[in-house]
Parts: C-alpha cells; sequence; structure tokens
C-alpha cells in the first residue's frame, strides 16, 4: 500500500511503525510529511521518505493519513485537487466531525479515526466513521492499516458516537494510569517498595486484560470467578462498592463524553 502520513508527532509515528511491523507497506512506499526538522531527524531511522511539504507526501498515495493536530487541520486545504480520485483520506485528529474534514480537505471518500495511546506499541483501540463515498476496496485499506495499530476496531454510525467512544476508550488509558498508581501507592503505604509494587501492580492489569480477553467471560463471571466468600477479594471490593467507585467512573466517562461533544461543537 502506498501511503503518505501528515504529521509525524507521537501518534503518527506510533502508526509509521504499526505499518511497517505489520507489512502492510515497505518504508519505500511511505511518505512522510513533518514540518519539524527534529522529528524528521528521528524518523530517519525508519527509511522512509521524508518532507515538510503536505502535498509532496500525497503523490501517488492510495491511503493518506492525517495525523496533524486539530488546530493545524485546515493545512489540509493545500490537498484540494493533490489527492488521486481511488485515495482514501483518513484524519485521526481528535474532535474534528468528518464533514469537516471532508470539507476542509475538498475530498469526499474520508474516515474519521479515534484511536488511543497503546497504538504506540499495537495494542490500541480505535472507533472510526466511514463517508457514505468510501468504497469497499478503501474501506478495506482502512481496516488494514487499523489492524496493524489496534487489537480491537470498531465501525461506528455517527460522530456522536466517535464522542461516545472518545471518552471510553481514547480517555480510558488514562482511567487505568490512574488506578494502576493508586494501587501501586496503596502498596507502598502498606509497606512495599515501589519497584515491587509497580511490577506486580502491572502484571496483574496486563494479565488481567488478556485472560478477559481469551476467555470471552463477562467481567462479571470473572471477578466472581476470584472473589471467594467472605476472602481478601470480597472484602477490597466491598470497600470498593461503599466508596462509590463504580458510580464515580460512571460519571467520569460522561463527562468525558460531554467534554468530546463540547470540543467537536455538537453542543454549546
Amino acid at each position: 500500500m502506498r501511503v503518505g502520513l501528515l504529521g509525524g508527532g507521537f501518534m503518527g509515528e506510533a502508526f509509521l511503525r504499526g505499518l511497517l511491523s505489520a507489512k502492510v507497506a515497505a518504508p519505500s512506499d511511505i511518505a512522510v510529511a513533518e514540518v519539524s526538522e527534529a522529528r524528521r531527524t528521528i524518523l530517519s531511522e525508519y527509511d522512509v521518505r521524508l518532507t515538510s511539504d503536505l502535498e509532496s507526501a500525497c503523490i501517488g498515495a492510495e491511503l493518506v493519513l492525517v495525523a496533524l493536530k486539530p488546530q493545524d487541520l485546515d493545512q489540509i486545504t493545500a490537498l484540494r485537487g493533490h489527492l488521486a480520485d481511488d485515495a482514501v483520506l483518513v484524519s485521526i485528529a481528535a474532535g474534528v466531525p468528518l464533514q469537516e474534514i471532508q470539507r476542509t480537505s475538498g475530498h469526499r471518500a474520508a474516515v474519521r479515526v479515534m484511536p488511543n495511546l497503546p497504538a504506540a506499541v499495537g495494542e490500541g483501540a480505535a472507533a472510526y466513521l466511514v463517508a457514505r463515498e468510501v468504497t469497499e476496496v478503501q474501506r478495506a485499506r482502512v481496516r488494514e492499516v487499523l489492524d496493524a495499530v489496534a487489537t480491537a476496531a470498531i465501525e461506528v454510525e455517527d460522530d456522536e458516537a466517535i464522542d461516545l467512544a472518545t471518552a471510553l476508550h481514547g480517555s480510558g488509558p488514562g482511567y487505568v494510569y490512574f488506578i494502576i498508581e493508586a494501587m501501586v501507592d496503596a502498596g507502598v503505604r502498606l509497606g512495599m517498595k515501589r519497584p515491587d509494587a509497580t511490577a506486580l501492580v502491572l502484571a496483574t492489569v496486563a494479565g488481567a486484560a488478556r485472560y478477559a480477553i481469551e476467555s470471552g467471560s463477562h467481567p462479571a463471571e470473572l471477578r466472581n470467578a476470584v472473589t471467594s466468600p467472605g476472602g481478601t477479594t470480597a472484602a477490597g471490593l466491598a470497600e470498593l462498592e461503599s466508596s462509590g467507585v463504580r458510580a464515580a467512573f460512571d460519571d467520569a466517562i460522561d463527562a468525558a463524553f460531554q467534554r468530546a461533544r463540547e470540543l467537536a461543537g455538537d453542543v454549546d
């Protein structure tokens, strides 16, 4: 696949690494447009074509990935008339509706994607919204790119669903890191060395998630499986319930959803 990557920041590099690792594209098939000379120096290790010009990166591209910051998205007006008719434009700019991507770029075959931080290690999650002008061939290209960085990629029906996904999986790593931090701090407070507590908590979180994925069981069933009547887990869970942790998560995701809608201009 011939790919034009616009923006070589953290997420842009994450997608670049995923494309190459999954052999979706060879280095010679990828062009990256990045204005920062320092970032271009860092990206030179991937042996892709580097440029500071957006238009140049799109020449011959079958898929153009826009990894610019939302406030810089107006730069893609430079792409008007420069994208191949069969190219598909994929934007990962947070909070920018699909119609705005189409309007700014002048390209109708567009897809809006919300990835998340773990895409940097090929373990991300993504939600994506596909314009009706996107063909099945183009849709397959997009899916191939997403599968290179995400273990779960969910197609949604509208921008509001993207906003909800943003609150769930986009912000989700922040919630998980908050839990990790709290668990480690509790272990340290009770006498464990911080490196030991950190190692145990990280292995526990990663292992619990992997087991949930591979077992396919409902989270409540898994929770019950490790909760013996009158045992330590039951005591801990009872304290979490009495502290309103479940309701706090509900409120947190609702607040993130409302903020995502505000940023997207869906509500006042």
